[in-house]
């Protein structure tokens, strides 16, 4: 039964989440005529696929005619340090050149040659160039172009709208509950399927490349409440270069071409201390070796006075940083007054990417609650502990499409849709009790202390005291939650979404700790002081379903076309990821 203000909106296919992952599955669904819906809490246009720089990896061998998908998929697993599923590497790398073929056809401005081939570059530790770009905002240029399909496919686009539990039945799914951002009025979608496409959880942490109210682990809660799982949520990679103010726009990315173009890397000595972690590569290393060398110098007291590096372009030509650079020197103009011609900026690592999320099946994503699926940052499988770049774009188009398919198989295939009367009771009572209550505790400054707890005790390096002390802090945090005061106002329904999102992050960053406690290693994004070896036997994926509820995944052989590949990669000259 439903309430006099709640909307009821039916439809074959429900997606969570408007970036990219979730624009790509919805429109495979419009094409092959099933009905589909797409709700988002921020504006479409503003996902935040949008905020991807670097480029989309594809072997379309139109640089090095050598390259291949087997090889593409051999660099993944090297370089996820072995915990990437083999056959979510293959089916990615082997699907990845129709996924850039989709996007052109539906107008994709690529950077191209002179004789029309996709321009396709170095990124990462790659063997051959099979990183396709335009400029330094691909993300943006594909965030647009999946915008623009959907409006002439006619799909249906619910912004601002936040959607609190999916509804299920005996393990299998009819739906979503939700309310709108802006009045509050609630919506109940009833659906044959749900497609979680909702982001990672890296604004758990103080200092993120995440904006504000997205990635809080919104995905994680709403897979585990429905009946799913998290797999390997403790990897998540950091991104060296993040600014440190000001405060509201704390961890926002200074481009890694501020290193590939020159940029040095100083203490607060001015001495240029990546020679003690990588004196061959020095500033070209690795995101996860160089966000560990700034966190050392931090930690050992050669930080700056704000707990942060410098990184200094200023000895470039005037000319090269206002070609190469531009997006980074009108950044830093417009937050910090600053001319990076003439002064270094200060940074230090932040939580950039969750490599971890939703457990899936290789083959269709699928999370084990039946009509329920995860795509893009919301799931795992792909990258394990260390992301090779511009391997996230691609993953958002490959299985976007590959889950919109099985999406619509499965809403094609159901015989009866089943529902549950208590499952939307108590999606609804969620809402009602926090509204009712009182409370005076401050949404706001529990978040601030779940993100203090990650940041001090899950940060670049972890040992057991500190893990073990963070899971202390949460039980603390929890108990506070039952006080919290939710005040809608005049300018909408932000407080309630607020307090989800707690919700979502306070689940995050417990699976995120017991996974981090449980993997006694250090192993690429996962640096354990207490065990800075790597532990062949800790070559798995963890699984957490709940609080103490932690499983051991074994990983897939991987096949002996890929497996003859791998090696480690020539990284003369270039940037690595």
């Amino acid at each position: 039964m439903l309430t006099s203000d709640e909307r009821q909106i039916a439809t074959s296919v429900l997606v969570v989440g408007t970036g990219g992952s979730g624009l790509r599955a919805a429109i495979e669904l419009a094409e092959r005529g099933i009905d589909v819906v797409v709700v988002g809490k921020r504006p479409k246009a503003d996902a935040h696929t949008t905020l991807a720089a670097g480029g989309i990896n594809a072997a379309l061998s139109t640089m090095d005619v050598e390259d291949s998908w087997q090889q593409h998929a051999a660099d993944t697993i090297t370089e996820s340090y072995l915990l990437a599923r083999p056959d979510t590497a293959q089916v990615v790398a082997e699907n990845a050149a129709r996924g850039i073929e989709d996007l052109e056809r539906w107008g994709m401005p690529f950077a191209r040659e002179s004789d029309g081939r996709i321009s396709l570059r170095f990124f990462g530790a790659h063997t051959y160039r099979r990183t396709a770009f335009a400029g330094d905002y691909t993300g943006l240029e594909i965030q647009r172009t999946l915008v623009n399909r959907a409006a002439q496919l006619g799909i249906q686009i619910v912004d601002t709208c936040y959607v609190t539990r999916i509804l299920v039945r005996d393990n299998v799914v009819f739906g979503a509950y939700g309310f709108d951002l802006d009045s509050g009025e609630r919506y109940v979608f009833r659906a044959d399927a749900v497609i979680l496409a909702a982001g990672g959880h890296t604004r758990i942490w103080r200092r993120t490349s995440s904006r504000r109210d997205e990635n809080t682990g919104d995905s994680f809660r709403l897979a585990v409440l429905a009946g799913g799982r998290i797999r390997d949520p403790e990897l998540v990679q950091f991104h060296p270069s993040g600014l440190i103010e000001p405060e509201n726009a704390a961890g926002t990315l200074v481009s890694e071409a501020a290193r590939g173009e020159g940029g040095v890397l100083r203490n607060v000595a001015g001495e240029r201390f990546m020679r003690r972690y990588d004196a061959e590569r020095m500033e070209l290393s690795t995101r996860d070796r160089v966000a560990l060398a700034a966190y050392t110098e931090i930690k050992e007291g050669r930080g700056t006075p704000n707990g942060a590096v410098w990184l200094d372009v200023s000895h470039l030509p005037r000319e090269t940083i206002m070609r190469r650079l531009p997006r980074v020197y009108q950044t830093m103009l417009e937050l910090q007054m600053l001319d990076i011609t003439r002064d270094p900026i200060e940074i230090a690592p932040t939580a950039h990417y969750s490599m971890g999320g939703v457990w899936v099946r290789s083959e269709d994503h699928g999370t084990g609650v039946e009509g329920l699926y995860a795509i893009g940052e919301a799931s795992s499988g792909l990258h394990g502990a260390n992301r090779l770049g511009g391997n996230s774009l691609i993953e958002l188009l490959v299985y976007g499409r590959i889950v919109g398919e099985a999406a619509a198989r499965y809403s094609a295939e159901l015989v009866a849709q089943r529902r549950s009367h208590s499952a939307l009771v108590e999606a609804r009572a969620e809402i009602d009790e926090l509204l009712a209550v009182d409370g005076q505790e401050n949404v706001r400054a529990l978040q601030r202390a779940v993100r203090d707890t990650m940041t001090e005790h899950a940060g670049v390096v972890r040992d057991e005291t500190g893990i073990r002390a963070g899971l202390s802090e949460l039980d603390e945090v929890e108990d506070r939650m039952t006080n919290i005061g939710v005040h809608p106002d005049a300018a909408g329904f932000q407080d309630l979404a607020h307090a989800f999102d707690l919700k979502s992050s306070v689940l995050a960053a417990r699976a995120t700790l017991e996974a981090a406690l449980e993997r006694r290693e250090t192993r690429g994004c996962h640096n354990r002081s207490d065990y800075p070896d790597l532990d062949p036997a800790l070559r798995v994926n963890l699984v957490w379903s709940g609080p103490g509820k932690l499983e051991r995944e074994e990983i897939p052989a991987i096949p002996d076309d890929i497996a003859r590949l791998m090696r480690d990669v020539s990284t003369e000259g270039k940037l690595v990821e």
